[in-house]
């Protein structure tokens, strides 16, 4: 099994978070392995990777253009030499004269569901590989059913063809955090004990964090101990946040602290009064199954996949300012409600686990190499 790790970002989140999790799973079921990455990941494959052969791509395929023709050119040989039986290509993109049956993994369908919350590069990008891995792929891998209902909707997939599999979440990393993990962070943010409203994810159209603010100001300007907002993640592209953030009330307080390492991360979703993830559309939905985990009460959309992962185990809003408002202005005045979603969400989490998410991208393999399969 040839994995094509040459797509991973340098910020280790979304396609990151997945192959780095999804790659120790399936060494732990026996599978056979082999890596390519790039060079600035070799010693973290190598290390996160025990024993499993990680060839480093060249140093020029950093820029994309340049990845893009060598997964075109190079990689195909390299699967040849290697003598792999399948090439997992893990995000849109694969090579179209490979030697060998591809698995191509398939995030989400909102470049054509929600094309305005997506760059007008991006969204021709990944609409033309996700139709090109459709058709090419032997096999293609989504991680939630309401992903593969769309893509059969909008981009002419075959459902036999596409397997769904849900991410899952690491418990000895995402765990309902103790006093001491919650203080940290608080200590590293500068609230001391004040009450805060999280969100978690890169600053982009779809999170739909100028909302987010509006809402948290309609509902909370008027408190007499306002809880913070933190806004957690990289800065994205979308220009609403600043000027959302510029209209606050000074008496309101607004933080953004960027990337939060890893082992804060529990102590800042399982720390917060509400974490607050008000999504025009996701694939999966990461970010809000690991506050679950965390046992964090959430507050999300019932948009694409987010309620096939949540279930009733968060609270659910509108997109809009004014219903993200509402509903967090219930949430904040009811503590009892807060706990039993605490409660719930932990539970439901730990339905999600990373082995079973390997065991179907392994079944997937298997089907892709089969004798006759075409």
């Amino acid at each position: 099994m040839l994995v094509d790790a040459t797509a991973v970002p340098p910020d280790r989140g979304g396609v990151g978070r997945y192959v780095d999790e999804l790659l120790p799973a399936l060494t732990a079921l026996g599978t056979d392995l082999v890596v390519v990455c790039q060079r600035r990941d070799e010693e973290h494959f190598r290390t996160l990777l025990p024993g499993v052969p990680v060839h480093a791509a060249p140093a020029a395929i950093a820029r994309r253009p340049v990845r893009l023709l060598w997964e075109q050119s190079v990689l195909p040989v390299m699967a040849r030499r290697l003598g792999a039986d399948v090439l997992h290509s893990p995000h849109y993109t694969m090579p179209l004269a490979a030697p060998v049956p591809v698995v191509v993994t398939l995030h989400d369908a909102t470049f054509f569901t929600h094309p305005q919350v997506h760059s007008a590069v991006k969204q021709r990008f990944f609409r033309f590989w996700t139709r090109i891995s459709l058709r090419r792929a032997r096999h293609c891998v989504v991680p939630s059913e309401a992903t593969r209902t769309e893509l059969v909707r909008e981009a002419g997939a075959r459902p036999g063809r596409v397997a769904v599999a849900h991410l899952g979440v690491d418990p000895t990393v995402f765990h309902p955090p103790g006093a001491d993990e919650r203080q940290k962070v608080r200590a590293g943010l500068g609230i001391g004990d004040q009450p805060y409203v999280a969100f978690l994810g890169t600053l982009e159209p779809r999170k739909n964090v100028p909302a987010l603010v509006r809402g948290w100001v309609a509902a909370c300007r008027d408190r007499k101990n306002p809880p913070v907002l933190v806004l957690a993640g990289g800065r994205g592209w979308d220009d609403g946040v600043d000027r959302a953030v510029a209209e606050v009330p000074d008496h309101l307080r607004v933080l953004r602290p960027g990337y939060l390492p890893l082992d804060q991360l529990p102590g800042f979703l399982g720390g917060a009064d509400v974490v607050a993830y008000p999504s025009l559309g996701e694939g999966f939905g990461l970010p809000v199954l690991e506050a679950m985990a965390c046992a964090a009460p959430v507050l999300t959309t019932r948009v694409l996949s987010i309620p096939e992962v949540a279930g009733e185990a968060v609270a659910y809003s509108g997109t809009s300012s004014d219903e993200i408002a509402a509903e967090l202005s219930r949430l904040l005045d009811d503590p009892p409600r807060r706990a039993d979603l605490s409660r719930a969400a932990s539970r439901r989490a730990a339905g999600f686990t990373w082995e079973n998410c390997a065991r179907i991208h392994r079944d997937v393999y298997a089907a892709a190499c089969a004798p006759g399969a075409r």
